[in-house]
């Protein structure tokens, strides 16, 4: 009886050996990842920072909307809409908190991830009984009505004007632009590091065996409805963090801020990164920042506004055309570090 005791006893120990190496390697990952980000900021002109920290909040949503549709097969086209939620929701506490200090910012990113976290849960809901064109129908519907709203409350929403983000002033000397990046990175940098950890464990494991077979995972003791309300939550979480960071760099909001295009952006940003992974998801939100400025760039001096509006658009179509053709698992399959481990 000892001896089985001591066996019982003995193999959690050895399961948590073997957990802690990846967590410790994720953990150190984040941190090497909070300093390049820092030392860039130091190293990047103002607006190349301003852009650094645009990537950080686009990162938030691509991270969250990869793991609904890469790893657990939900295609949504209205995270657009969750993230003018986290965005409007900042907007408004910051108008009621601001001037007490700078932890009214962390309030009230945190209720915009509390509401959208809601919003998410209330919508997934109905999503886990739809599928395929039904459940992209759904998640459109939801894009085309937030912002409708704005408009129908425009007492409270101010219409198409949109809203101020009132801030306090970054703490000492330090630059907007740099503080901007510090704010927007450290929500990036968390959310991947939580994500990482959520999809290496025993959920992340459900969410694929749902996406590859709903019925082998039911015979296996899944519960698939609730593993798909749960991925839609966390996924409308993250979401509604990246809006709220998108208003803070803003500092405004408005309906055209969140258009339906932007929630197509979403979805082709994750494929041409590499659906399905979080590499993936950073090339994705690399994409949304660098392909509206390089159509900017190209119509600067140009009076062509229709062309202007069309063209990122355009560039993404082409992108994704391309990208597919030469790497059919999207930017992230192209790391070289894979496949010299898959030769050895």
């Amino acid at each position: 009886m000892s001896i089985v005791r001591e066996r019982v006893t003995a193999e959690p120990a050895v399961a948590i050996r073997r957990e802690q190496p990846w967590k410790l390697r994720y953990l150190l990952w984040t941190v090497a990842g909070g300093v390049a980000v820092v030392a860039l900021t130091y190293a990047l002109p103002p607006f190349r920072t301003y852009q650094l920290a645009t990537i950080g909040a686009y990162l938030c949503v691509t991270a969250g909307l990869t793991v609904l549709t890469g790893l657990n097969g939900q295609l949504s086209l209205g995270h657009g809409a969750l993230m003018a939620t986290g965005a409007y929701t900042v907007a408004l506490l910051q108008d009621k908190l601001a001037g007490r200090g700078q932890w009214t910012l962390l309030v009230s990113v945190l209720a915009a991830i509390a509401l959208t976290t809601v919003v998410g849960a209330v919508v997934g809901l109905a999503a886990a009984r739809l599928r395929g064109p039904y459940l992209a129908g759904l998640t459109l519907a939801v894009a085309v009505v937030v912002p409708a709203l704005t408009s129908t409350f425009d007492t409270t929403f101010n219409s198409d004007q949109g809203l101020s983000v009132v801030l306090d002033p970054p703490p000492g000397t330090i630059p907007v632009e740099q503080w901007q990046a510090w704010l927007s990175w450290t929500g990036a940098l968390l959310t991947m590091l939580a994500l990482a950890v959520l999809v290496r464990g025993r959920f992340g494991r459900e969410m694929r065996a749902v996406r590859d077979d709903e019925t082998a995972a039911r015979l296996a003791g899944v519960s698939v409805a609730r593993t798909q309300v749960l991925t839609f939550v966390v996924s409308a979480a993250c979401a509604g963090l990246g809006g709220a960071l998108v208003a803070v760099l803003a500092q405004s909001v408005s309906p055209g801020a969140f258009p339906l295009t932007l929630s197509l952006f979403l979805v082709m940003a994750i494929v041409i990164g590499g659906l399905g992974s979080l590499a993936g998801a950073f090339w994705g939100a690399v994409l949304l920042v660098a392909l509206p400025a390089l159509a900017h760039t190209v119509t600067e001096g140009i009076d062509a506004q229709r062309l202007e509006g069309n063209l990122p658009l355009a560039l993404f179509g082409v992108t994704l055309v391309v990208v597919m053709l030469a790497a059919p698992g999207g930017i992230a399959s192209l790391n070289p570090l894979k496949r010299i481990r898959r030769k050895a």
